[in-house]
Order: structure tokens, then sequence, then C-alpha cells
């Protein structure tokens, strides 16, 4: 939830470790606060059903989802990309990835 947030209030400072000088075009601002507030939705999400006692497992699968679908948009367009954003986004999402996959096994 707090790097959704991150992404929708600070969309260039939060972008431009991502996607780097580009992250203060106007076009990259939008894309950059959706990707927050989708975040931020799905985390929001899966607390809330998860702390009413719902199950939170279509929250979760959505987090997976939206962690693949990161990863590889990093990866296909890893050449427009600064190295250490590519490093860092793959790590950050894969990691998120292969963790949500892991609770995702735990859940059942």
């Amino acid at each position: 939830m707090v790097v959704g947030l991150t992404l929708t209030v600070f969309p260039e400072r939060a972008g431009a470790g991502w996607i780097g000088h580009d992250a203060g075009r106007s076009g990259a601002r939008v894309m950059t606060r959706a990707m927050g507030a989708r975040d931020l939705a799905i985390g929001l999400g899966a607390a809330y059903t998860a702390g009413q006692g719902y199950g939170a497992k279509p929250w979760q699968l959505a987090g997976v989802l939206a962690d693949t679908a990161d990863l590889l948009a990093t990866l296909r367009e890893r050449d427009a990309l600064p190295s250490s954003a590519v490093l860092g986004v793959s790590a950050i999402a894969g990691g998120s990835l292969l963790l949500g996959l892991w609770f995702r096994a735990a859940l059942d």
C-alpha cells in the first residue's frame, strides 16, 4: 500500500527510480499514478477482507498478477530503462511475485 500511495502522490520522484528521466513526462505521470492507485486498491482490499475474516485470496491473486505485469513490462522495455532500475524493479517485482505465490499456496 505504501508503494501504491507513493506512486500516486509523487509520480515523478517515485517513477524516476523505475523509468528514469521520462518519469516527468505527462503521460508517464498518468501511468505511474494509475499503477499506484492499482497497488493501493489491491492492498486496501486485501487488508480489509482479511480484517473482516473474509477470504483474501482474490485480492492476493490480483497482487500476484500485478507484480507479474510489472516484471514483464520492465523486462520487455529493459533496453530503454536505466540498468539499475531494471535490476531493482526485477528483484522487487520478482521477489513479490514469488512471495505472493508462496502465500497463495499457504492460504490453500
